[in-house]
């Protein structure tokens, strides 16, 4: 039998292999690992460093609030905004770090409006992107670490050991 990505057999007896809440732990260690990438980046190269036509990090970040939070109240509510990965950061780590941390709270007060069900539903993220709920938040977190990933090659390249990336 062929399976394709993302696709469960028929035949796959019903399971429950982490909770919602454990999934949103996992999330949030997640997002608290890339909080201290943040705080590990010099001001002015949080917003100007750059490899390979690569965007800085700042910018980078501001793709994970625009899919984050918002994309767990589109998943709550039923509701989407278009995706706008266009939002300021400001210009200060400070400010960064704020949006962040406001998104963190907003992340764990639309969680809790998910009914269990609601996972195994699909979705249209963001008026355009098709595919079980849970495969949703799966994306907003696997994008985070892809980021995340490349903040930790621009710290390596100024010369700054990043935060041991187990230490969630």
């Amino acid at each position: 039998m062929e399976i394709k990505q993302n696709e469960v057999p028929a035949t796959a007896p019903a399971t429950t292999v982490l909770s919602p809440e454990a999934l949103l732990a996992h999330w949030q260690g997640h997002r608290n690992l890339t909080r201290r990438l943040i705080e590990a980046f010099p001001e002015d190269k949080l917003f100007t460093c750059s490899i390979g036509g690569m965007r800085p990090f700042a910018d980078m970040v501001m793709e994970m609030l625009a899919m984050g939070a918002p994309g767990i109240r589109g998943i709550a509510t039923e509701e989407w905004e278009p995706f706008n990965e266009q939002l300021t950061h400001g210009n200060s780590k400070e400010e960064v770090l704020r949006l962040w941390d406001k998104a963190t709270e907003e992340i764990n007060t639309w969680w809790a409006g998910i009914p269990p069900h609601r996972f195994q539903e699909v979705v249209l993220a963001f008026g355009q992107y098709e595919d079980k709920a849970i495969m949703t938040i799966l994306y907003f977190i696997d994008n985070e670490i892809h980021h995340r990933g490349q903040g930790y090659v621009y710290l390596r390249s100024l010369g700054i050991e990043p935060p041991s990336f187990w230490e969630r």
